[in-house]
């Protein structure tokens, strides 16, 4: 219960005293900005049975009628609406909206969390909302300038290359040490400015001379291919370890090139 609270109700939302490191004029912000929405947006539902002149009113989520005497849940903010109990949730996330504290925009209800988020972005390292001026947007995810950091290193990775790996910013050092895949032919990473090729989960530089046919050496990129036991092969022929100079493959496999990873 207090884990799901503290997610739906960010207490560094409207507290500054959960936000040590914002400078004075990020605190006037957060304080007008919290002020704000609890003036304007925020309501408590009130879990009530439905009175008889309610008789019949559609639900506001489901539209499925209720009755004089069920539970229903009246939002203070939003007139003589109910919700069954169980679709008094958040517009955006659907979770049930604990203690049956809410936020309303246009008529909708949300949590704390996301009705914030409809504001302001939110940091991805710090989860408190940013109300710089700049901040680093990547990946469809927003930093602040200094926590946009190495996942793993946490260099600081203002104005410097890097990598996204599961929607987070590593350097491209550490990316390659921890992260590369090593090529199948040479042994050597696949790094950052590489492009790879990969079939049936193994992975290749896709330069011709790694991806090629482990017997002819025939480049790859973008032709048919027979994969054995790990290995690639242009045709049945060079397969099965004879002279293919004269024969052509019908195979319709094919391996998956692709580009060097994003960075900024």
């Amino acid at each position: 219960h207090t884990r799901a609270l503290l997610q739906q109700l960010p207490p560094q939302d409207c507290d500054e005293r959960y936000c040590p490191d914002l400078a004075e004029e990020e605190r006037r912000q957060l304080r007008a900005f919290s002020a704000r929405r609890r003036r304007e947006a925020l309501g408590q539902g009130l879990a009530c049975p439905v009175p008889g002149p309610c008789h019949g009113c559609p639900c506001k989520k489901c539209g499925r009628r209720l009755n004089k005497g069920d539970l229903g849940i009246l939002a203070s903010q939003l007139g003589d609406q109910f919700w069954h109990p169980s679709c008094f949730s958040c517009h955006f996330c659907h979770q049930p909206l604990v203690d049956l504290i809410y936020f309303q925009q246009d008529g909708r209800i949300y949590c704390g969390r996301h009705h914030a988020e409809l504001f302001r972005p939110r940091c991805a390292s710090c989860d408190q909302l940013i109300f710089m001026e700049e901040c680093i947007e990547a990946e469809g995810r927003r930093w602040h300038l200094e926590h946009f950091c190495c996942l793993e290193c946490d260099l600081p990775l203002r104005g410097q290359r890097y990598v996204m790996k599961s929607g987070r910013p590593c350097c491209r050092s550490c990316f390659e040490t921890f992260f590369a895949e090593p090529c199948q032919a040479c042994g050597d990473p696949i790094g950052a400015d590489s492009e790879e090729a990969t079939h049936q989960g193994l992975h290749w530089h896709a330069r011709a001379a790694c991806f090629c046919c482990s017997l002819c050496r025939k480049p790859l990129r973008g032709q048919p291919l027979i994969s054995r036991r790990g290995r690639l092969f242009c045709s049945e022929t060079c397969s099965l370890g004879r002279d293919a100079s004269s024969t052509t493959s019908d195979s319709s496999d094919s391996a998956f090139a692709s580009a060097p990873s994003p960075d900024s």
